[in-house]
């Protein structure tokens, strides 16, 4: 939808509706103006009631047991449930507008209902805190990746009580893919009509609509796309054992009415779906462990290393080693060799052609920096199958300027900022103050110090002098210094295949000396003896629930633009009016036990050693996926797999 001064237009006639679909479409269709164009369906009590009545027949459920209504929209089935007397009943939605107005309409009744807002496929309520989780009135499958219906699926399971049951209504995908209506319009009061269009996605699994609501004398309101994922039930049934649901029973949904009765869209023909979650003490296998001889690649402590303390590996480097080899022993199924010295390297890969390695030379090849694509970059020309993010991806992930720039194109919000060129003495300086100053390139904070964040002109060009002397030839950014909260989003897994978002971080400078910047420099990495390694603290966010979606939606954007893979850390910090602008991407994070990764690790309720098999896990899937999508065959499984281990 474009909007101007005149107000929205229409993109006119569109030969191809998938090209025009946001990807993320869901995060702001679900408004007030959904309520019109829907509210023949969703505001109509006599469906809402029938819904009920549904649930209450699939589920053997009384007035003390504990519901939760996921995608509850503006509120509708919740309420009825507190007006039949349900005493714990919870609806969770990710649109602010709806859930003001739920919360508002149960005021109004005095009804005891709890609302929250968050994302369906990670929200945070306690773990088996429900009897019955409900996604009603054909809430589910809007995704782009198949794999966010799964994430949903696992949620709910965590939040159910051992038996609990989910019950799902959704679109039937087999009636809809042949009975669409591909054009329609109706009036939806006496001022709006809406003309609708459809077309299946170019793979047949998703129908893509397009809604165009006209004001009778204003014009085109809103021209609008959005999709849904066509399940039958066969594949519906496939998701939830993909899930690990039991006792899966689906039949005829109930029968929608309207009050226009006309174009009932997505909601004409639905399937009924109930179904267990399996008993969260359940003995679970772990997942398939594809390769389990795996060779752990590291840093050189032989050579000299400019990132670290002093120039070289550390007692506190070593030990950091230490704890990552005892966490990797620990896993069960796999054998670990290591390799960290980097004269011979190639010669060395060549000669045992590892069946797999854990990538966590972070420092480069020879303890460089600039070359730590390098050591991908040798596996990929010997074929060896590795964890982490490929040459390409650390490359332009290396350049903090070329992120923003993409950042940027898909409207994530960056610091503005100006590139300064080393020896450009007719650049112009930029006037915003105060401004950070920090290399184009480069990693672990390198160049980012006490005195890199400067007040005035004088402060700027004496810190770009001192910058050039440390760093020569390299790049720098000024760029406007945020002064908000600073977050962390950490990402597991793959999008596309199967992922997991970590719970957001936030920086605590409360106890930092007020006279010192408030930044996560040099100093808070790798100086014991700095008051920033000593006072700075994190914790999970509190942040507005939006604000969180919004980087983590920002994070899962560009780790697939980026071209992350198997894990990945995100940085924003706010701005004075608190919009969180992004500061960097590490496609292949600190991997250490006191690193941030391992901190939002902690919050979620995994050690050390989980993480690390989880990267290791994640990384073997994607490999193996890839193997499969170009007719390769994987190798043979071996090992037992082992009772009580967790996926």
């Amino acid at each position: 939808m474009a909007s101007g001064r005149s107000g929205p237009r229409t993109l006119g006639p569109v030969s191809d509706l998938e090209r025009h679909l946001p990807a993320d479409w869901w995060r702001t269709l679900f408004n007030a103006l959904y309520l019109k164009t829907d509210g023949d369906v969703v505001e109509n009590d006599a469906n809402t009631a029938a819904e009920v009545d549904a649930l209450l027949r699939s589920a053997d459920l009384g007035p003390e047991s504990a519901i939760l209504d996921l995608c509850c929209g503006q509120g509708r089935h919740v309420l009825e449930l507190a007006r039949r007397g349900f005493q714990h009943v919870t609806g969770l939605d990710r649109s602010r507008t709806l859930i003001r107005l739920a919360k508002s309409r149960a005021r109004k009744e005095g009804l005891e209902v709890h609302f929250h807002e968050g994302d369906a496929r990670r929200f945070r309520l306690p773990r088996a805190s429900f009897d019955c989780v409900a996604i009603l009135g054909n809430s589910f499958g809007y995704f782009e990746q198949e794999s966010d219906d799964v994430d949903i699926l696992q949620s709910v399971a965590r939040v159910l009580r051992p038996g609990g049951l989910l019950v799902l209504d959704l679109a039937d995908g087999d009636w809809l893919r042949q009975h669409f209506e591909p054009r329609s319009w109706e009036w939806i009061d006496e001022n709006h009509f809406v003309c609708r269009e459809r077309s299946l996605a170019s793979d047949d699994v998703r129908l893509i609509s397009r809604e165009v609501v006209v004001h009778a004398e204003r014009g085109v309101i809103a021209d609008q796309f959005y999709a849904e994922r066509l399940y039958d039930r066969l594949g519906i049934e496939r998701l939830l054992k993909r899930a690990g649901y039991d006792d899966i029973e689906i039949s005829q949904g109930i029968e929608t009415r309207s009050d226009r009765n006309q174009d009932l869209g997505m909601m004409s023909h639905r399937l009924w779906v109930r179904a267990v979650a399996p008993p969260s003490t359940a003995v679970q296998a772990p997942p398939r462990i594809h390769f389990p001889e795996v060779t752990v690649l590291l840093g050189d402590p032989s050579l000299p290393d400019p990132v670290k303390r002093g120039g070289q590996f550390n007692a506190e480097d070593i030990d950091t080693v230490d704890r990552m080899r005892s966490a990797l022993e620990s896993l069960p199924g796999y054998r670990f060799e290591y390799l960290d010295r980097h004269a011979d390297l190639p010669e060395r890969l060549l000669r045992a052609r590892p069946d797999f390695v854990l990538n966590l030379c972070d420092e480069g090849f020879g303890n460089d920096a600039l070359k730590e694509l390098h050591v991908p970059a040798l596996l990929e020309v010997f074929d060896i199958p590795y964890s982490g993010a490929g040459p390409a991806s650390l490359g332009l992930c290396f350049d903090k300027a070329k992120v923003a720039a993409i950042a940027r194109s898909f409207e994530i919000a960056v610091p503005e900022q100006t590139r300064f060129e080393s020896g450009d003495r007719g650049a112009t300086l930029p006037s915003v103050f105060p401004a950070l100053v920090k290399p184009v390139i480069g990693d672990s904070s390198i160049g980012i110090t006490v005195d890199s964040v400067v007040h005035d002109a004088s402060e700027l060009v004496e810190r770009i002098g001192a910058l050039g002397l440390e760093m020569p030839g390299v790049p720098l950014l000024v760029q406007e210094f945020l002064t908000g909260p600073e977050y962390t989003v950490g990402v597991v897994g793959n999008p596309g295949i199967s992922h997991h978002v970590l719970p957001v971080l936030e920086v605590d400078y409360s106890k930092l000396d007020p006279s010192l910047p408030p930044i996560l420099g040099y100093e808070s990495k790798w100086d014991p003896e700095s008051p920033y390694w000593r006072d700075v603290r994190y914790e999970e966010s509190r942040a507005p629930i939006d604000v969180r979606n919004a980087i983590i939606d920002a994070s899962i954007s560009l780790f697939q633009q980026l071209g992350c893979r198997d894990y990945a850390r995100f940085d924003f910090r706010a701005d004075a009016k608190g919009r969180p602008k992004l500061l960097e991407v590490n496609p292949n994070p600190g991997w250490c036990w006191d690193g941030k990764l391992n901190l939002m690790a902690e919050l979620e309720g995994w050690s050390y050693a989980e993480l690390l098999r989880r990267i290791l896990a994640a990384a073997q899937e994607r490999v193996v996926a890839e193997r499969e999508r170009q007719g390769e065959r994987t190798p043979a499984i071996a090992g037992e797999r082992v009772a009580g281990a967790t996926s």
